[in-house]
Order: C-alpha cells, then structure tokens, then sequence
C-alpha cells in the first residue's frame, strides 16, 4: 500500500467559485489566459480525478475571507467532480486572493493545523538556536547584507500540518515563496533592482522555512516540504550574487546527512546545469513569442522517508508517457494552470 501526496499551483483557483463557494461552471473568462472558467474548471476535474491523491497541497486555492472560504470552496469542488479527497484545511490566511490549502482523503489521514515557532513582536524577531516566530508573523533579518535589518513578512504563510495515517505521523509544510518576477512595464534598471530585492526576499523566506525545517529534523520528525518556490538552480543569473538559490537553503546540501531534505529533481536540476531538465511549470513570453518552462514545484522529504524509496514524478504532459496515455489529460493539464502537479508515493 502507498500513500500518495500531491503539490498542484491552480493558477487563480479563487476566479472559479462565488462568494458562498459555488461552483461558476460558464462561458465567461477564468483569470487564466483565455480560458473559460467552465473549461478550466472541467480541466481541473480532469486532473484532480487523474491523480488519485490522498492528499493535495494546493497553492493559490481560493480565498479566505470574511465573505469567502476557501475550505467551502475545496470541499463543493471535491463533491462536484467525485473526488476521494473532499475534505480541505487552511492555516494561517493570506493578505492575497491566494491561500495555500490541503484537500485531503478522511479515510486515510488524519490532518490537523499544527503552526509552530512564538508568534513574533511588531518589531519581528531573529531566528535563533530557540527557533524560529511563527510564520504569520515577522522575521527580523539583514537581508541586504547592509548591518541593517529589515522586517520580513510572508505575504502567503507556509501552511504547517500534522497528518497521521495508520501507525504513521508525518509533518507537512505547504510553501508558496515570494515571487523573483517584476510585474509590469518597467526599465531595466527597474528590473534589475526589483529582482535582486525579490530575490533577497525570496531567500529570506527560505531561511526561515530552513529554521523550521531543522526543529522538525533534531526532533527525528518524518518531514515533508512541498509547494512552489518561485525559484531553483541555475534559474536567473541573479542567483550568481547571492552564491545559491532558495531551493538550496532548503536541502541543505552541506548539512549531515540526517539533516538534509531530499527532492530529485531538485538534484537533477542542481547537477546538470545544461541539458535534460525536470520541469514543473509552463509560461509564455510575450517578447520571445514562445513558451518558457521552468522546475518550480517541489517535494522535499526528510532522509527518513527518503529511506524508504518513495517515487516522485512531475505529471507533464508532454515528457510523461502515462500522462499522455489517458485520452484528453495531456489538453486538461495544459487548460488546468501554468503548473504542473508533482506526487510522491510513500510506501
């Protein structure tokens, strides 16, 4: 028997639900590129019904708010299209339209919100051998490498979970980490200084899910990070003057084994820089008029569950024959959002 979790980015999951978390299945456009929301919800169905999880940690899942509930929203989805997983949490809400969520198989697992870390003062807090604030709250860090520290916020806080199936615990931390793209018209120089600010930004918010990571890790907890982290290997020549990327903070590839994190596409991407890539997201670029991939999406695991040879896989639609397999799933995956799901089986 294996256990099968999943990380899926809808791009702009909340464009599809009203506010009493309705379903609006029509010909009017989705917030994706000419899409149809009734077509990219269709498309959803599709893939969520394809993968068979036992649990989804869905990035951009639709809003919580005093109007909105993401978990009304998840739960009349799951039931619309049939799906075993139909049962959905949230943490700690977002100040976006974006929340991150987790759908989820009762039968199977038992979840639970599990937040940890002091929730920090106005003033933040550092991260110290203590560990580290909470992540709805404010890390307190120098991230220009200036002596000057700045207050780091997440604008999306990793979702943090307790899920038990059988006689087993896992630790889960859904990720969806600062965005490195400048949006908008804007000049070189612009561009220039805004990557580099998003990229400080970025890394911040991957030391302090490093932090959390190593309190789970010294606890021998069986740990597992999973999510998009806007970033990878060898993914802007930004990356070059900072010495690694996010995703590298996270491994801890110079940690003791027992202490490391373990992905291998992660692995892949980081050594064969040129060549065959795993990649995980698709995106057009309007200048070059073509389409542009990149390894976004992970699952990050901890050398115990590593240990017990899980399998991962990126369901593409194009480099996956068992995608391409099941007539119409290749077309759904491409209507459904720029990601692609990622999913471990654990034995």
């Amino acid at each position: 028997m294996t256990l099968r979790l999943a990380t899926y980015n809808v791009e702009w999951m909340n464009a599809l639900f009203d506010d009493a978390g309705h379903l609006l299945a029509n010909n009017d456009l989705s917030a994706r590129y000419d899409t149809t929301k009734a077509a990219q919800l269709g498309a959803l169905g599709t893939v969520f019904s394809a993968l068979n999880a036992d649990g989804v940690m869905i990035i951009e899942a639709p809003d919580q708010g005093s109007r909105r509930s993401t978990t009304r929203a998840l739960e009349a989805f799951a039931a619309h299209f049939s799906l075993r997983a139909r049962k959905a949490t949230i943490g700690f809400a977002s100040g976006t339209e974006q929340e991150i969520a987790f759908l989820y198989d009762p039968d199977i697992l038992s979840v639970a919100h599990d937040p940890r870390g002091q929730p920090a003062p106005a003033k933040g807090a550092p991260l110290s051998p203590e560990g580290a604030p909470r992540f709805d709250t404010v890390l307190r860090q120098d991230i220009n490498a200036d002596g000057v520290e700045e207050l780091v916020v997440f604008s999306k806080p990793p979702l943090e979970l307790t899920a038990a199936t059988g006689d087993r615990n896992l630790h889960l931390i859904g990720v969806h980490a600062k965005s490195k793209a400048p949006h908008g018209t804007v000049t070189p120089q612009e561009f220039r200084r805004i990557s580099i600010e998003n990229r400080r930004k970025q890394l911040a918010e991957c030391h302090w899910l490093r932090a959390r990571a190593d309190e789970h890790l010294a606890a021998h907890d069986s740990l597992i990070v999973m999510g998009d982290f806007n970033d990878g290997p060898g993914l802007d020549k930004y990356e070059r003057l900072f010495g690694q990327s996010g995703v590298e903070v996270m491994l801890g590839l110079t940690n003791p084994r027992p202490t490391r994190l373990y992905d291998p596409h992660a692995f892949m991407a980081l050594n064969q820089r040129a060549g065959l890539q795993p990649t995980s997201a698709r995106f057009w670029l309007a200048p070059q008029t073509c389409y542009f991939e990149a390894l976004l999406d992970y699952i990050m695991v901890s050398a115990d569950l590593y240990d017990s040879h899980p399998t991962w896989r990126i369901w593409h639609p194009f480099n996956d024959p068992r995608v391409s397999a099941i007539p119409g799933l290749s077309e759904a995956i491409l209507t459904a959002s720029d990601h692609f799901p990622v999913t471990i089986d654990l034995p």
